[in-house]
């Protein structure tokens, strides 16, 4: 869109000089469920809009697209995540579809394009990315057209020093680069603003970014949830700290503001949800809607328009009230790259502020449909993929690495009697979740462990009966299907608790004991079994500890297995770093699991009842 001239040098210097220094202020900081059968055509989210009433004359549009939690997604999700709203949805060869039509269609009235995410692009991610360590992500994220993005939590999931070398390019320093070329690192810009350096207080990558849209700049600032040392693995972040959201928001909206810049976006990796989720596409009004994102938004400066969020998972675009009593729209894309968040905005020449901004939620959509409207399927959850929807360029990128890892990801590593989930009972006791915890005191007999407990987050996805890959035949559990449920390559780790300890580890899963903040409940392995009671007081909540039926003596010792994030301290769980006689077991957490699902006969789902809660 063509612009009018400057009216003359005063005010045309401020301006390149704004421009500068925003550039030196960025740069600064761098470290070197199956579709119904009357299924209706898909549909996308209802849109948010706000007029914030400033004067009309003189605007410039704009678009933003947005998407967040993309978890190394690169294939089409299977099972009972393939769909939103029973529309299949996602694959990066579809996003990146999705995004050019988006920016074509932007194009056409006008508007200039900048995409943006919210954390989490890779980590938790499937073979495809991982096995690389998540090289093929960036590249991808490049490939599509990614400008900007926050840093998540499992961006983390390596360390810093791991997230620095994605970001800076450069081989891998013990696997070196394993598709047999180079890796340039991330050409789109990570931000970290609330991430800082212990040692010199700075942020570990740049804070802000700015974007001149019609002459008018716009700025980005990044930050992840505060809570992230809470649930990565300490021993990778012990150089960095993370600050308060709100805090680290205004901060550099303020200096921005200094600068010239009237117009803010606040990518964050944190989030809401609405209760009861949105039953339809066609319903994102952000009602009952709660989480920590409607703090952080309330402590923000009015500047922030816009918030773009993740973490939760969910999706909504909405408004919700900033510090100065007016509104900021608030939008997450929900997860694994099946919604693209299409974000119309116009800002006023004049005062550099936003006059409208407008969102709504597109699905990525990747099927085949019948004559009479419902989706094509191979097998339940798996969907025919419509070739008609296909980036060429996305797709060949990805294909290099689906070649690369198909000879591991589809080796046959064991049997199952069913699907196993990792759907929690009543009890917050799932099936996978006790076959992950006997996986793993199995692979530790050697290191005399008697109790495995593991994290229910560390468990991403279920073990399908049904075949999803190659000659893979129903029952049969693939390698790629073993590490989609445990990708982060824990050490196992086995130390020695007294039975007092172990009691304080399990009142620890609830809030308010020894500093825990939420509830997580950790899931055990067979002969342990213990009760709660949530209605108790803070540490009197369990009770009935048992291992093989003998009471846990307090002053006894026991040698217990988890892998080396809860050992190390994450989720909050701190009382198990003060183990004794560490011993870690060679290989991961997954080898423990390919092991158990090999060892013999199928492995048939766990029973759930190992934990009793009364209440």
């Amino acid at each position: 869109m063509s612009q009018p001239r400057s009216r003359g040098r005063a005010t045309r210097r401020p301006l390149v000089a704004s421009v500068l220094a925003l550039t030196l202020l960025s740069a600064l900081p761098m470290a070197s469920r199956p579709a119904p059968a009357n299924a209706a055509p898909p549909a996308n989210l209802a849109p948010v809009s706000i007029s914030y009433g400033l004067p009309s004359r003189t605007l410039v549009r704009g678009n933003f697209l947005s998407y967040n939690d993309f978890h190394g997604a690169i294939d089409p999700p299977t099972g009972s995540g393939a769909t939103v709203n029973g529309t299949p949805a996602g694959g990066v060869e579809y996003l990146a579809t999705s995004l050019k039509k988006l920016r074509t269609e932007a194009a056409s009235e006008g508007r200039r394009t900048i995409t943006v995410g919210a954390g989490d692009l890779i980590g938790a991610t499937p073979l495809i990315s991982a096995a690389f360590h998540d090289e093929p992500t960036i590249e991808l994220m490049d490939q599509i057209g990614l400008e900007i993005s926050s840093v998540g939590n499992h961006e983390f999931d390596e360390g810093v020093d791991e997230l620095l070398r994605l970001n800076r390019g450069g081989c891998h320093p013990v696997d070196g680069c394993q598709d047999g070329d180079g890796f340039a690192g991330a050409k789109f810009t990570y931000l970290a603003a609330n991430t800082v350096n212990k040692r010199t207080g700075l942020p570990i990558l740049p804070p802000v970014a700015v974007r001149l849209i019609g002459g008018v700049p716009v700025g980005f600032v990044g930050v992840t949830l505060e809570g992230t040392p809470d649930i990565v693995n300490p021993a990778g972040i012990t150089t960095v700290d993370f600050k308060d959201e709100v805090e680290t928001a205004n901060k550099w909206a303020g200096r921005l503001k200094l600068l010239g810049v009237r117009a803010m976006v606040l990518l964050i990796h944190e989030g809401g949800a609405q209760s009861p989720p949105p039953s339809t596409p066609g319903v994102s009004d952000c009602a009952n809607f709660s989480g920590p994102i409607v703090p952080i938004v309330a402590g923000l400066r009015p500047e922030f328009g816009l918030v773009v969020s993740g973490h939760t998972h969910r999706f909504y675009s909405c408004s919700l009230p900033n510090s100065s009593g007016a509104h900021s729209v608030v939008t997450s894309a929900g997860t694994n790259g099946q919604l693209v968040t299409d974000i119309d905005y116009t800002l006023d020449r004049r005062t550099g502020r936003f006059a409208e901004i407008s969102a709504r939620n597109v699905i990525v959509e990747n099927g085949v449909r019948n004559p009479d409207g419902t989706w094509q399927e191979i097998s339940p959850g798996n969907f025919v993929r419509n070739p008609d929807l296909v980036d060429p360029g996305a797709k060949a990128l990805a294909d290099k690495y689906r070649r690369a890892v198909a000879p591991i990801a589809n080796r046959v590593i064991g049997r199952i009697t069913g699907d196993i989930v990792r759907d929690v009972q009543p009890n917050q006791e799932s099936p996978l979740g006790d076959v992950i915890a006997d996986a793993q005191l199995a692979w530790t007999a050697s290191n005399g462990s008697q109790i495995a407990l593991m994290n229910p987050g560390g468990i991403r996805a279920s073990l399908p009966y049904a075949a999803s890959a190659g000659d893979e035949d129903p029952g049969e559990v693939t390698y790629g299907e073993a590490f989609t449920v445990q990708p982060f390559n824990n050490l196992v780790v086995t130390q020695t608790l007294t039975g007092a300890q172990l009691k304080d580890v399990l009142e620890q899963q609830f809030p308010g004991f020894n500093g825990q903040t939420a509830q997580r409940i950790l899931q055990v392995s067979a002969g342990f079994s213990y009760s709660y009671d949530t209605t108790r007081p803070v540490g009197d909540r369990v009770s009935a500890l048992a291992l093989n039926g003998a009471p846990i003596d307090p002053a006894a010792s026991y040698r217990v297995t988890t892998n080396d994030f809860l050992a190390n301290g994450g989720d909050g769980f701190t009382t198990l770093r003060g183990g004794t006689n560490r011993t870690i077991a060679a290989g991961f957490d997954v080898d423990a699991l390919v092991a158990y699902l090999g060892a013999g006969a199928p492995v048939a789902p766990g029973p759930a009842n190992r934990i009793t809660r009364l209440g």
